[in-house]
């Protein structure tokens, strides 16, 4: 089975070359309608744009300066600016950057002014620059009329709307079901939570004992998705991300000494606890309003819970199947666990480098 077993190994470290620290695939818009004009203040998380927009990181050290910032104005205007289209029943409005600026949280601010010709009557909005962001980028837009809020989500194939004064409110049923498909998306391409998934339940053990070993995942990471969502506190990412892969790194070696997951809850409760911050990328990245962060919370986690069972009831009968098997048993366990905390360890180095 030598060669069974150079396939896991490869399979697992190609997929670490293509892993990133949690791209965030989320961005916020608020836009003030007044009389003839319409204002735009954008955030978006810098590592997002800086791997959508070649230029933006002129000296590729995977950080922006004030200094990038201010000299890729008009690749900013370009990209952004002018592919967020305006229009109103006369024609087109025409957009112009006013302010492009980092912000805390790691993110970017882009402030534009679109000036139409028509005060009164409907304003449509037209999101082209999703198509340049990462796969299920969703844009949370808020649209102020006077007293009037309305609120919107926007993403690829959803990526325009109409606002008119008649409208007085929408619900927020719209925005909270996007963000449930966020955090299914969010854990699905979340590769190294899935390594670590794996690695928990390969080595087996009672249905009981599996339970346990998830749902201790599943309350730990939860508990500081929403310390972090809520700003209670949060660790930098720079701690987290490598924190993360040394669970990883962890179980995979661990597995070689542990016959089965009677007992693994009482390591995987910790680990969750560092999980749940590295979920909470995807939120905490851009400021939401206060008044919406438990929906978002509420909504995203149940996401993440949705995506992780699933993959669950997709990956637990075939495990339970080759544990079934001698040959798994005796040399594919440790194959797979070599496997896992060599992506571990691979990817421990890439983030602290």
């Amino acid at each position: 089975m030598c060669w069974l077993n150079v396939r896991y190994i490869v399979l697992l470290f190609l997929l670490t070359t293509t892993v990133n620290a949690h791209v965030v695939g989320i961005s916020k818009g608020e836009y003030g309608i007044d009389g003839e004009n319409v204002t735009a203040a954008l955030v978006f998380a810098r590592p997002e744009l800086t791997g959508s927009l070649p230029g933006l990181d002129a000296d590729r050290d995977g950080r922006l300066s004030e200094q990038e910032v201010t000299a890729a104005r008009s690749l900013l205007d370009a990209a952004i600016v002018q592919h967020l289209a305006v229009k109103t029943d006369t024609g087109y409005c025409s957009g112009v950057l006013q302010k492009a600026a980092l912000v805390e949280q790691d993110g970017l601010a882009i402030d534009a002014f679109y000036q139409c010709h028509q005060a009164a009557g409907k304003r449509m909005f037209d999101f082209r620059f999703l198509d340049q962001l990462s796969f299920g980028h969703r844009h949370l837009a808020t649209v102020t009329q006077g007293s009037i809020n309305q609120h919107f989500v926007a993403y690829a194939g959803n990526a325009s709307f109409s606002v008119t004064p008649s409208v007085v409110s929408v619900s927020g049923a719209a925005t909270a079901w996007s963000l449930v498909h966020l955090g299914i998306e969010h854990i699905l391409t979340g590769y190294d939570h899935l390594v670590f998934l794996l690695g928990l339940i390969v080595v087996g053990g009672s249905m009981r004992s599996l339970l346990m070993v998830v749902t201790a995942f599943t309350i730990a990471h939860s508990i500081t998705l929403g310390l972090a969502a809520l700003n209670v506190w949060t660790p930098a990412p720079s701690v987290i991300e490598p924190a993360i892969a040394l669970t990883i790194a962890y179980v995979g070696i661990e597995n070689w000494f542990l016959p089965d997951a009677t007992r693994r809850w009482l390591i995987t409760f910790p680990f969750g606890l560092i999980h749940g911050f590295g979920f909470a990328g995807a939120l905490q990245e851009i400021a939401l309003p206060q008044e919406q962060i438990p929906m978002a919370l509420l909504a995203f986690n149940g996401g993440v819970e949705i995506g992780q069972i699933a993959v669950l009831l997709m990956v637990l009968p075939v495990i339970i199947y080759l544990r079934r098997q001698y040959w798994f048993v005796r040399n594919g366990v440790r194959s797979v666990s070599t496997a896992i905390a060599i992506a571990g360890g691979w990817w421990f180095v890439v983030r602290v480098i």
